[in-house]
């Protein structure tokens, strides 16, 4: 008998047929879709699929007898109840590794764009400004760059820097022996020695706005920050005041506070770069995701170690 999944994130119809070769699918990818399953499905479901931003509460849980695995789709798994889930017996797993990629990517990416100011030059080429009229965008090579968290993510945005001969220093829970890296144990002193301050730390009470007025005021006007993390990381207000007064230079952003509403004292400003939570989207990234919970699940119920257990 196929094992009963709740999923209360979003999947394209690929996705969704796929699990449904392997499983009873409930597919509920809003909130209200959610609440409405629960209460109809709760009894059966033996599984749910969620991703860390939306997570899973200790009274859903509640509400699902015979719930035995939570997975989160990506790496991220900070709105999950895990403590709960262990005490109960529930097992927990992720999609770390999946996406590192990808998002490692699209962190230079926004970089790239917002130090080079590419957005800005895309339109005022394309209404027949040429470049004598226009100031120098700076370059990139050769600068620092200070990572907030180098895991895994933050370890590959680090590798491509090699790349564009950049130095790198992080600020982590403590230092790693396995990396050459400069390791800063206060963020605002990363900050104030770097050009570039790229987020790639998890979300969650610990990191929530970690990045804050003093950080930007240390990073600096030429300094630029790119978040690819979680959006409670950086105070947004914060955020908008310091790049409004030229405190900072610019900011490239996959994620904020409001997502998924724009963030309101930011989308009209000129020096920020904003992409809708997409640095772990890409058809590869998105299907390795779905195949390590398909891998994940089926060891669970078989009675094997999982990939990705948390």
């Amino acid at each position: 008998m196929k094992p009963v999944l709740l999923a209360i994130t979003f999947l394209s119809e690929e996705h969704r047929a796929q699990l449904a070769g392997f499983c009873e699918l409930i597919y509920a990818p809003d909130a209200a879709q959610c609440t409405a399953a629960i209460a109809a499905h709760g009894a059966t479901v033996q599984a749910v699929l969620t991703i860390g931003s939306i997570g899973l509460r200790a009274d859903q849980m509640q509400a699902l007898p015979r719930l035995s695995l939570v997975c989160a789709l990506g790496a991220g798994f900070e709105n999950i109840d895990v403590a709960y889930a262990k005490a109960h017996g529930i097992a927990v797993a992720n999609g770390a590794g999946t996406n590192d990629d990808c998002v490692a990517d699209h962190a230079w990416g926004l970089l790239l764009a917002v130090v080079r100011g590419i957005p800005q030059l895309d339109a005022k080429t394309r209404q027949g400004v040429w470049r004598t009229a226009l100031p120098l965008p700076p370059g990139v090579s050769h600068k620092r760059m200070g990572i907030v968290g180098l895991g895994t993510i933050g370890r590959k945005i680090a590798q491509r820097a090699l790349g564009f001969d950049v130095e790198v220093g992080y600020h982590n829970r403590s230092a790693r022996p396995d990396v050459p890296h400069r390791y800063f144990a206060d963020v605002q002193a990363l900050a104030a020695w770097a050009d570039f301050l790229v987020v790639a730390t998890p979300g969650g009470p610990q990191t929530r706005r970690l990045v804050d007025a003093p950080v930007l005021e240390a990073l600096g006007p030429n300094g630029y920050l790119v978040n690819i993390a979680r959006g409670s990381v950086v105070d947004t207000a914060a955020l908008a005041q310091a790049l409004r007064a030229g405190r900072i230079a610019g900011a490239g952003l996959d994620v904020y506070e409001s997502e998924p509403v724009p963030p309101a004292g930011l989308i009209e400003l000129d020096n920020v770069v904003l992409t809708p939570h997409v640095a772990g989207w890409s058809p590869e990234a998105v299907q390795a995701s779905v195949n390590r919970f398909v891998e994940n699940a089926r060891r669970h119920f078989a009675g094997e170690p999982m990939v990705s257990p948390i």
